[in-house]
């Protein structure tokens, strides 16, 4: 039978982090996870939104204001992810789901001299991860995008700073590099025998604020497919490969959810397949030991 958002099991007396947990995917994971009994942390880049959000969320009065943490996080400046995690410092984490992103932006650098998607997208999750996982119990989910297959991950130059910019290149170079983390780490975390895994998943084309940058012209096909076909999926449609990546007991470490859907653009989530650049150990080893030099976190896990 089809994944559907019904087979989250009970989360009580587990913990989550959720970034950019206050629009998008990030809130109906949230939501999803919350009603379920987990207490999730909600990782907000703006405090004013992430109340906001909370305060909607509790508007259903059977929902525990405990179960909803609020928390500001700027996963583009290496200096706010370093606090946020100084903040919850001695704290169980059950799961981190890396879901805070931007897509297809302007060209514009982040506070630590990074192209800002690669910040975003790239170096800010990698620290947060590798700051948190001496507390996380379960697992990480990185999210991806379709988008990956766009074209490669020019190692060398991740902040476009030799090349000419341009923003779909730099938004799927940022989430073959999330992929190759996700395989990268599960690898060396089954090398130390640790019990915690990593995923990846992707929501398909879903309507979200991700989308306000967007150019249908900028990339070719897109707009046409999308009005002829209405791919297009909500917001609560597209959380849902998250949620299975979050929370699937039986779901293998290394594993990469999707849609099931026609060109992976919508429909119930189950395991799919990335792209070949995606397997390359070379690159997942490099992006690996690439991130830990650009953000100076190490994570003590053996070198696959």
């Amino acid at each position: 039978m089809a994944w559907t958002v019904a087979a989250v099991p009970d989360q009580t007396g587990r913990t989550f982090v959720v970034t950019g947990a206050n629009t998008g995917l990030g809130l109906e994971v949230t939501s999803v996870l919350v009603r379920r009994g987990a207490r999730v942390i909600m990782a907000c880049r703006n405090l004013a939104k992430g109340a906001a959000a909370r305060e909607r969320l509790l508007d259903d009065r059977s929902l525990d204001p405990a179960g909803l943490d609020l928390r500001e996080v700027d996963v583009a400046s290496l200096a706010s992810v370093r606090a946020f995690v100084a903040g919850l410092a001695g704290e169980r984490i059950d799961v981190l789901v890396n879901n805070a992103g931007i897509m297809a932006t302007p060209q514009a650098v982040s506070a630590d001299g990074h192209e800002v998607q690669f910040a975003t997208n790239v170096l800010g999750p990698f620290a947060l991860t590798i700051g948190l996982l001496p507390q996380i119990a379960d697992r990480v989910v990185w999210v991806s995008s379709n988008a990956h297959r766009l074209g490669g991950l020019q190692l060398d130059d991740p902040s476009f700073r030799h090349r000419r910019y341009n923003p779909w290149r730099a938004y799927g170079a940022s989430k073959l590099a999330d992929l190759l983390l996700a395989y990268e780490m599960q690898r060396r975390l089954t090398l130390a025998g640790s019990a915690v895994r990593s995923y990846a998943a992707h929501p398909g084309y879903s309507l979200t604020e991700l989308a306000r940058h967007q150019r249908f012209s900028s990339l070719p096909g897109l707009g046409a497919l999308q009005r002829t076909l209405r791919i297009a999926q909500p917001a609560a449609a597209g959380a849902w490969p998250l949620l299975m990546a979050a929370t699937d007991p039986s779901l293998p470490g290394g594993s990469y959810v999707g849609p099931s859907g026609r060109g992976e653009w919508a429909g119930p989530p189950t395991i799919v397949a990335s792209s070949p650049a995606s397997h390359d150990r070379d690159a997942q080893r490099t992006v690996w030991a690439l991130c830990e030099g650009l953000t100076g976190a190490t994570s003590g896990l053996p070198s696959s």
